[in-house]
């Protein structure tokens, strides 16, 4: 076997004959679900500790690292949404074992999400308008390449594979991070400092916070084709181009001053890791591409702090895989970055954070928030009722058809999320919160007749939904994305389903947490976190 290859450096090699490509997806799938690859985990390690960061980034990062340390026991998947499964390939030279390649490899990953019970999030077209659970993550998204004839810059890493290799490189994005993609037709007048560091300075700050900070920020400009432009931005988030020379290449190359421009921009947003401060972005990734010379895609997409991405390789002697930190707790700096939360978390100073106990009816969570301002913690405990999008929506249609909110609307706080299938021994499966905003459309009808007068999510919301809290004396308050391990695992003592047990992950359940954190994004006034950090 090539072990004394510099290309394998940081791989684990296993012989050809005792496995197959089914095996390999199952295997990468199921080791990026459950861990990192180290240079992503010294990434928030740095993050955590930067001279920089605010109180809140400190927080965040500890508790992502924390929930590292969690998920790489091989229960508690990272993250809750464990994403599409997506496998990008690059055949070079003739290579027997990539004949019906894509095939076996949607098994694996078929295997991977039943076997490693991570949560089914696709939903497929029974008609334009109607959807279905297929109930196992299919189908996965498989696409292969020749190494000569791709439609994107072939990655790094491809580039120094044997011949008679098929490179692979894995990746399982939620819909977070996916939903962060801009993409905008620009022209040649778009190809000046000013007029570039006006578009990033828009885009990197409509990003928002809901896919979950600290991102890895992408940004291409060029492309001869829009398609080849988002492939390499795809590409890029997942790191595919890390070893990309910063000299000018007709099939692109990286700019390390825009990249530094990149992260200044973002620290300057004010987000921070999700709740104020400078570590919106830990990495910049900014690539320019040959354009035709009447058009220049630009677009602008996020690998969020769940950045779930695996290399692996594939000769006609082995198979190699890229190796992930199984031991978070090891690296240089770890124990000091999440002992920031046994300090944080400590009560009774009455400047940390303040307890609101969820179980004594609406009007009492309200008085318990009177008063709190934008960006102040609170720990939550008791009932929450959890539900998101399939269920507001059949929330509303009980609205439209004349017909009253179900009684449990209105008793307790609800919380946007839906969570991985649970493991054996555990009360729940990973469980972090989904993105607030796209609840925003039923601010007045819920609101109005009592309902979502506290909510719990993650990312920005809208003016109207700011407005509706003016409105109704209602409270927005943010959990931190990205650590949905962390959350089942020591915050969450019991769960049910009470309603839409066909909706699968998405069913309407009550869960039961203790000492959950969360920060106060929009008050009873209308005061709201983001648009202060906006400048609005």
């Amino acid at each position: 076997m090539h072990d004394t290859n510099p290309v394998f450096d940081g791989y684990d090699a296993i012989p050809l004959e005792t496995t197959s490509l089914a095996r390999v997806a199952a295997e990468a799938f199921g080791r990026l679900s459950f861990t990192f690859p180290r240079a992503h985990l010294e990434r928030l390690i740095a993050a955590a500790r930067s001279p920089d960061a605010s109180d809140n980034d400190r927080f965040v990062c500890a508790c992502m690292l924390k929930n590292a340390l969690i998920a790489s026991e091989g229960k508690f998947p990272l993250c809750q949404d464990t994403g599409i499964a997506t496998v990008f390939g690059w055949k070079k030279g003739d290579v027997p074992f990539a004949r019906a390649a894509a095939e076996s490899l949607r098994a694996g990953a078929r295997q991977c999400y039943d076997e490693r019970r991570l949560r089914f999030s696709t939903v497929c077209p029974a008609s334009f308008y109607d959807e279905y659970d297929p109930k196992d993550n299919m189908p996965a998204q498989v696409t292969l390449f020749d190494a000569d004839a791709g439609l994107a810059p072939p990655p790094s890493f491809v580039a120094r594979c044997p011949d008679k290799s098929l490179a692979l490189l894995f990746c399982a994005k939620g819909g977070g991070s996916s939903n962060k993609t801009t993409f905008v037709q620009g022209t040649k007048a778009s190809l000046t400092p000013a007029a570039f560091e006006r578009f990033l300075a828009e885009h990197i700050a409509k990003l928002g916070t809901s896919a979950c900070p600290p991102y890895t920020i992408a940004v291409v400009a060029g492309g001869l084709s829009p398609e080849q432009n988002l492939l390499t931005l795809k590409l890029a988030t997942c790191g595919a181009y890390d070893g990309m020379t910063y000299e000018a290449n007709p099939h692109g190359f990286r700019d390390r001053a825009l990249e530094e421009n990149v992260r200044d921009i973002a620290a300057k947003t004010g987000y921070g890791a999700q709740f104020g401060g400078t570590q919106f972005a830990m990495e910049a990734v900014v690539i320019r591409l040959s354009r035709h010379g009447a058009s220049c895609p630009l677009s602008i997409g996020v690998s969020c702090s769940a950045h779930r991405n695996l290399t692996a390789i594939v000769t006609d002697e082995g198979f190699y895989m890229e190796k992930t930190c199984e031991h978070p707790a090891a690296l240089d700096g770890f124990a000091h970055a999440v002992a920031f939360l046994d300090t944080h978390n400590k009560l009774g100073d009455g400047q940390r954070a303040r307890v609101i106990d969820t179980d004594g009816g609406m009007a009492q969570v309200l008085q318990s928030l009177k008063g709190s301002k934008p960006g102040d913690r609170v720990l939550l405990n008791g009932s929450l009722l959890v539900a998101r999008d399939a269920a507001h929506a059949r929330w509303q249609a009980l609205l439209d058809a004349g017909k009253p909110l179900p009684d449990y609307c209105t008793r307790y706080p609800i919380c946007y999320a839906g969570p991985a299938r649970t493991p054996d021994g555990a009360v729940i499966g990973s469980f972090g919160p989904t993105t607030a905003g796209r609840m925003d459309g039923y601010a007045d009808a819920l609101m109005s007749r009592g309902a979502a007068l506290v909510t719990l999510a993650k990312g920005n919301r809208s003016p109207q939904w700011t407005a509706a809290c003016a409105r109704y004396g209602a409270f927005y308050l943010g959990t931190p994305g990205g650590i949905a391990a962390l959350i089942a695992s020591e915050h969450i003592t019991a769960q049910k389903i009470i309603d839409y047990e066909d909706l699968g992950m998405e069913a309407v359940r009550l869960v039961t947490v203790r000492n959950l954190p969360a920060f106060v994004i929009t008050t009873d006034t209308g005061a709201d976190f983001y648009a202060h950090c906006a400048g609005k």
